[in-house]
């Protein structure tokens, strides 16, 4: 845990110190292709384990479930919110 913490807070000196320079301008395709390689990896892992696709139906309908409530919940945060920052009336009753 504190390896990747480490990790990453040498990447972001490292990114602060080295901002200005050029190699550091294309850097965003190769983030993309890692993170999509890696997504192909952990969906290789996934579809090797027999125990999980077994169980797909039952765990999707747990994950729909938490989706739907973790969006809702967000939905209703940000209203809140929205209403807490920026509802109040102004001068002259207008709002």
């Amino acid at each position: 845990m504190f390896n990747i913490l480490i990790l990453l807070l040498l990447g972001i000196a490292s990114g602060y110190v080295f901002r200005n320079s050029g190699f550091l301008k294309n850097i965003d395709k190769s983030v993309s292709a890692t993170v999509l390689f890696m997504l192909f990896v952990f969906g290789i892992s996934i579809g090797n384990n027999s125990e999980l696709m077994n169980n797909l139906g039952r765990y999707g309908i747990h994950a729909a479930i938490l989706a739907s409530f973790g969006t809702a919940g967000s939905l209703l945060a940000s209203y809140f919110a929205y209403k807490l920052l920026f509802g109040k009336k102004r001068k002259g009753g207008e709002k």
